[in-house]
């Protein structure tokens, strides 16, 4: 009989895209997928290749809250309920949280039910929702080599294997890194990310704007940009004669992500990843306000190898980032080093991975 596997994640696409790799990656060994999430997860996952989409009751809560956490409880517990009931039906053989508040019913109903159980933690510091659950899940899987925050015995038996990224950002693995020609063209990938495109999409301009004219002759700039920003930094591109393409979203990543000499993005677990995975040296710039720094340690990933500096944003100004940019693009020779050693630590074989891991874990 064919296995079913119940994949729970948040309605970010932080959690949904490595929840998508590996139901992709299931679905070619021959498996059946089942999305549990919230009601955002129908404006994210449209492309998310699960037979059924249910929604479950859920609630997040802040810290100091005593309220507001009895009221998550509740959800939750309302949302276990749901799934229950539905796996009572479908029956399936292990139940794969990804993170997220509303990936805690889904596990919350195989404990209660004593079925397979499988988290997977994205970032290099360990969720609120995961943190909670892993010690009792039978398997607790990483992307990162540290796992900040996780409960000790978490911590021990938690197996590394990377963060299941898109497959065309997956295949540019083999394809090498091809560093700017001297006095040839120069071109910059800007990402936003959903809670940190403000920050970049005020700052970068002005700072590409700041930059010696021989450099900004040869640039091309690709950048993710807020609505609301995308007038103004056009404005600011056409006075520094810089030719750019400026959008809200960029769909098709992969290829700008080839083509990229260098890239400016926040730090979260997913775009990291992709960097790597990628080899594009880069730029990070950990949101301030993301909680326990999670982007900061996951930043450190490819800055400890010397494939990426890290700007914090208390330090960041115009002027620190052109010099930044002045010093990089100035230089192929470091832009490849950069992009080796952001290779060196890639796993891009890690939906593959998790599948195994998925695997030994569930029901036969």
């Amino acid at each position: 009989m064919r296995r079913i596997a119940v994949v729970a994640a948040g309605g970010t696409g932080g959690h949904l895209f490595p929840a998508q790799a590996l139901a992709e990656a299931l679905i070619a060994r021959g498996w059946g997928i089942v999305l549990a999430s919230d009601e955002r997860v129908a404006g994210l996952a449209q492309d998310f290749p699960a037979e059924r989409q249910i929604g479950l009751s859920a609630a997040t809560f802040k810290s100091g809250d005593p309220i507001g956490m009895m009221r998550a409880g509740f959800a939750v517990m309302r949302g276990a309920l749901q799934a229950r009931a539905l796996f009572h039906e479908i029956n399936p053989n292990v139940v794969v949280g990804f993170g997220g508040y509303p990936s805690a019913p889904a596990l919350v109903a195989a404990l209660l039910d004593r079925r397979p159980t499988v988290i997977h933690e994205q970032n290099a510091v360990m969720g609120r929702a995961n943190r909670m659950l892993a010690p009792w899940v039978k398997t607790v899987a990483c992307a990162f080599p540290t796992l900040k925050k996780a409960p000790p015995k978490v911590a021990v038996r938690a197996q590394v294997v990377g963060n299941p990224i898109r497959p065309p950002i997956r295949a540019l693995a083999e394809l090498a890194y091809v560093p700017p020609e001297p006095g040839g063209p120069l071109r910059l990938l800007v990402t936003g990310g959903s809670q940190g495109a403000r920050l970049l999409s005020e700052l970068v301009p002005e700072a590409v704007k700041a930059l010696p004219d021989e450099l900004k002759a040869r640039l091309t700039v690709q950048q993710q940009t807020r609505a609301e920003s995308m007038n103004t930094a056009r404005r600011i591109y056409r006075d520094a004669l810089v030719e750019a393409e400026i959008a809200p979203f960029f769909r098709d990543m992969a290829s700008r992500l080839r083509d990229a000499h260098l890239v400016i993005g926040r730090a979260g677990a997913g775009t990291v990843c992709e960097f790597a995975v990628a080899g594009r040296p880069s730029i990070l710039v950990p949101l301030a306000i993301a909680l326990d720094d999670d982007q900061g340690q996951n930043a450190k990933l490819l800055a400890d190898v010397g494939g990426a500096e890290i700007a914090r944003e208390s330090q960041l100004t115009v002027d620190s980032l052109a010099t930044a940019l002045a010093t990089l693009l100035s230089n192929p020779e470091r832009l490849a080093r950069m992009a080796a050693a952001a290779r060196s630590v890639a796993i891009p074989d890690a939906a593959e991975r998790l599948a195994d891991v998925v695997e030994r874990t569930a029901r036969p």
